[in-house]
């Protein structure tokens, strides 16, 4: 029995090839993960109790890429930290790294996990990628030692990454990326001398590969899907949730429309650090995402997708954000324009003081301009449309240029751009525009709850977010979030 287990493995794997050879589309799934955290410490734990961590985090993983696999499946994405965590100095987190090779050694861990020992983690993902027939996506570290000769080494002979990797349903190891935009609490980790673009072809599609605080960045994240052409980004992150513009089934729905491509977006699960919200989306918006603030446990999200979503008779045109609004005649402020803080940025807002009505409001270039009516004005509810234009500089630095219609947290004007989950109002219609310079622009629409609106909304082709439902579910903000990658 035991030598008739490879040709066993090799037919699965070429079933699952074949499967996907013969649709344009695939099943892909994301789960997001209630992580096991380690006990708070500055010391290194052993090596043996740090692999008995990782151990109950895999547990739950491998149930669930079993759960996703028995569904028809051809891959899943897990979250960033959801082996061990992210409580670590530079020291404690040690004994969790494994020395990661290239792909390109043509290595199985599962049935070879001596060839680069100890690889333990590495095995066990081979492994269940492997049992599955399953593509599997998951975020390790990764420990490369170095020397004096090396003028970046750091002091204590090694370089220490934030590494996803990837298997295939042979359990081959088929790609690791070192994660290149390191978010400021990140200082366990280097980051790599060179951004990485990492690829990898398979029987649905191209797919590119990054971690979390990379998406905001040119590189590698527009690398990948303007020059690189992916098809499907797999993108395991662990986002904190910040209203009003970076709440992660927002943004990562707007980024994947923004960008013409799949997004298989794994979020970790810890409500006491705001961190919720995966989802599967496409070009048209989302085929399924999962938020839950009040849960503390993890969630399973398969949809359908599209293998080549730019070959697809449903694809999103091509977008002139700034035609529309270059032509709209700019009226002179009337003097009922104000400041208001968002997420550490000074916007320019102004109130939408009647059911209905056209305004316009400017923020050094940009100008962003507002249709809108709404289905009845509440004397208990305040919106704003907003602008900002300029360089975001408190967790990173980059260029934004935003315009915002969204819902002030109470009906003081002073609460504008705080974080607020819930309205009442609904909106017959809106239509919102902006004299953009940048050409990446990322539309986006929140309802009452925290939830996305597909179908509910339509960016045309001169760059108008318009409403498609009347009325709308009630709206929290209404977004067209612009990144101007070349003034960074």
């Amino acid at each position: 029995m035991r030598s008739s287990q490879p040709l066993l493995h090799a037919a699965m794997f070429a079933l699952t090839a074949l499967q996907a050879l013969a649709s344009d589309t695939f099943l892909a799934a994301v789960y997001e993960h209630a992580v096991i955290l380690p006990d708070t410490t500055r010391e290194p734990v052993s090596s043996d109790d740090a692999l008995a961590l990782m151990n109950k985090n895999m547990d739950v993983l491998e149930k669930a890429t079993k759960e996703a696999a028995q569904q028809g499946a051809h891959i899943i994405v897990t979250p960033e930290d959801g082996i061990y965590g992210w409580r670590f100095t530079r020291e404690a987190i040690y004994p969790y790294l494994e020395d990661i090779p290239d792909p390109a050694v043509n290595w199985i861990p599962c049935t070879d996990p001596t060839r680069f020992a100890p690889a333990a983690v590495q095995e066990r993902l081979s492994c269940m990628a492997r049992s599955n027939s399953i593509y599997v996506v998951a975020n390790i570290g990764d420990k490369k030692l170095c020397n004096s000769s090396d003028p970046g080494c750091p002091s204590d002979g090694r370089y220490q990454y934030n590494t996803d990797v990837v298997f295939d349903p042979e359990g081959k190891l088929v790609a690791r990326y070192h994660k290149y935009n390191l978010f400021m609490s990140e200082t366990q980790f280097n980051y790599p001398k060179t951004p990485e673009a990492v690829t990898i072809e398979t029987p649905f599609g191209k797919l590119g590969i990054f971690t979390c605080f990379d998406i905001l960045f040119h590189e590698p994240a527009v690398v990948l899907v303007k020059e690189l052409q992916v098809d499907t980004v797999l993108f395991p992150t662990a986002w904190m949730n910040v209203l009003p513009f970076l709440t992660a089934v927002e943004f990562h729905s707007a980024w994947a429309m923004g960008m013409g491509v799949n997004v298989l977006a794994a979020n970790t699960h810890n409500i006491n650090r705001s961190m919720t919200g995966s989802g599967v989306y496409a070009p048209q918006g989302a085929r399924t995402y999962y938020y839950d603030m009040k849960s503390m446990d993890g969630h399973l999200l398969l949809a359908e997708l599209d293998s080549h979503p730019r070959l697809s008779p449903a694809s999103t045109p091509a977008v002139n954000w700034s035609s529309y609004a270059l032509s709209v005649k700019r009226v002179p402020p009337k003097g009922h324009d104000f400041r208001g803080r968002i997420f550490h940025d000074w916007f320019v807002l102004t109130e939408l003081t009647g059911p209905q009505g056209i305004l316009t409001v400017c923020h050094n270039n940009l100008c962003c301009h507002l249709s809108y009516k709404m289905a009845g004005k509440r004397e208990d509810e305040v919106y704003v449309l907003g602008a900002f234009d300029g360089l975001h500089v408190v967790e990173g630095q980059y260029y934004l240029q935003i315009c915002t219609l969204l819902k002030c947290k109470s009906t003081d004007l002073n609460t504008c751009g705080q974080p607020v989950d819930t309205a009442q109002t609904r909106f017959e219609m809106f239509s919102l525009s902006g004299t953009f310079g940048t050409t990446y622009v990322f539309p986006e629409v929140l309802c009452s709850g925290v939830q996305l609106a597909p179908g509910e909304f339509e960016v045309l082709k001169d760059g108008r977010l318009v409403s498609k439902m009347t009325p709308m579910k009630p709206v929290l903000t209404v977004t067209l979030f612009g990144r101007w990658y070349e003034k960074d």
